[in-house]
């Protein structure tokens, strides 16, 4: 017995095939607005941030790139974040974009490639998920930013052949790799290296921008801490990440990082940013959180509190001996001082107090000296990095210009002394194990010293115990 086959449904019409669609979806639309949205003052640093790296290289052309969104699943993206060094040089928070600096006379000119965005007129305007503005919204293109940057803005179809003309381009930034490559090109360490160096000094500009950053943190802690009885009720730590990360959101782009908190056996984590355990209240809770504010520049600061409110004997024994190496950190920042001065300062803290609990199987001259470190069982992690663009800023640099340099005006840095026992560690009292505190400030180093950005946060246990009945913004 015969039977037909179902017959097939069918396909449903590709619209940007259909020229009648094409042609009403090309008219009918009014101008919308496109001004390009920059941070106040952002132009003019970027324009002294190019001649700054101008005068490093002198007639040879340079090559930055903005970088894409990285691909999460199939067709979907992770929010795109430019590069920091091409951010540094343009302020110019856009996609698949190429500054290219060209040698001329005593510096260089400077020509930024955009993608055009697809306006009403063509079928990508709704085709095109990616840059079609039915799908992306306005978006400003050459013109706006032209007007904007006061500089030559080009559409990137014109990129392929700007490159073809230069000779021996340094690059660097997160370029196109396929573009790259069909001239012959790569990206070059050594203008990383000299952007990495120039970012060490932050300009009056960058500093503001990194008050408002740590300010806007400060503000976020206040949040986090006055949700932490959620949290115990059955929030949890997510419920608290999610508080910061929306505070975040809401007063910049977002978190500068993946915010950290971790309760009880969770705190001794370094990165512990999974955040899906609980939060008992009778363990410590590790905060660890950072603001990027629509400058890009982000904070990083942590405080652990007791979840409770109320320090134990045994967690203040721990957090005490963390202040007191994050105060002899703090007091060894400051102009002409080598960069790892106060690694060594909060180390030496560290050390002498485990030797006192019995903690370390030697001396402490022996765990302090270069074939010990067994203090650092307990303390894996360095004390502190440079801030800006990036949290851990400028990490292209050379390790001689970078660790070997010493602390110069314009320096902004953390200071970030812990203690982290982990449930598991054998070699610590039981009533250790599973502790975990950090102690982290953002300083900005000044003529006369250093100034702690992040200092309307507490230090102390009793300082933190009040913040948390009553927290107060800077």
């Amino acid at each position: 017995m015969n039977e037909s086959l179902p017959t097939a449904p069918a396909r449903l019409p590709r619209l940007g095939e259909l020229p009648p669609f094409v042609e009403l979806m090309s008219a009918g639309w009014a101008d919308a607005d496109r001004t390009p949205r920059l941070v106040p003052g952002a132009v003019a640093a970027a324009a002294a941030h190019r001649e700054l790296l101008s005068a490093l290289h002198p007639g040879r052309a340079l090559v930055v790139g903005s970088g894409t969104a990285p691909v999460r699943s199939n067709d979907t993206y992770y929010d795109f974040r430019p590069d920091s060094d091409f951010l540094w040089l343009t302020g110019v928070p856009v996609e698949r974009a190429v500054l290219v600096l060209t040698p001329a006379g005593a510096g260089h000119d400077a020509v930024l490639y955009l993608p055009e965005p697809a306006r009403p007129g063509g079928h990508a305007f709704f085709t095109d998920a990616a840059r079609g503005e039915l799908w992306a919204g306005p978006v400003p293109g050459a013109a706006d930013w032209r007007e904007a940057l006061g500089i030559d803005v080009r559409d990137t179809d014109g990129l392929g052949a700007a490159l073809g003309r230069l000779r021996d381009p340094l690059v660097a930034g997160r370029p196109d790799r396929d573009t790259l490559a069909a001239h012959g090109l790569a990206p070059s360490g050594e203008l990383a290296r000299t952007l990495a160096d120039l970012r060490m000094i932050k300009d009056d500009w960058e500093i503001e921008r990194l008050r408002e950053a740590v300010d806007r943190t400060v503000e976020g802690f206040a949040a986090v801490t006055a949700e932490i009885p959620t949290a115990v009720r059955g929030g949890g730590e997510r419920w608290l990440q999610g508080t910061f990360d929306r505070h975040a959101r809401t007063v910049g782009n977002g978190p500068g990082y993946a915010t950290i908190v971790g309760s009880g056996k969770h705190a001794p984590t370094l990165h512990w940013v999974r955040c899906d355990g609980p939060v008992a209240e009778d363990d410590l809770l590790l905060l660890d959180m950072g603001v990027e504010t629509r400058s890009h520049y982000t904070a990083d600061v942590t405080r652990t509190f007791p979840a409770g409110g109320t320090f134990t004997p045994v967690q203040r024994q721990v957090h005490d001996l963390v202040e007191r190496a994050h105060r002899a950190g703090l007091a060894a920042v400051g102009p002409g001082r080598p960069f790892t001065d106060f690694h060594h300062a909060s180390m030496e803290v560290i050390a002498r107090g485990l030797d006192d609990w019995g903690l370390l199987p030697v001396s402490v001259d022996e765990a302090l000296g270069d074939r010990g470190q067994h203090h650092r069982r307990y303390l894996i992690c360095g004390i502190g990095h440079h801030l800006g663009l990036d949290v851990h800023d400028c990490a292209r640099s050379t390790y001689e210009a970078y660790h070997g340099r010493t602390m110069a005006p314009g320096m902004v840095l953390t200071v970030e002394p812990g203690l982290y026992f982990h449930a598991h560690d054998l070699t610590v009292p039981p009533e250790l194990r599973g502790i975990g505190v950090r102690i982290e400030d953002d300083v900005l180093v000044t003529a006369d010293g250093s100034d702690v950005l992040s200092g309307a946060l507490p230090l102390d246990a009793h300082g933190l115990e009040r913040w948390m009945r009553a927290p107060q913004s800077p």
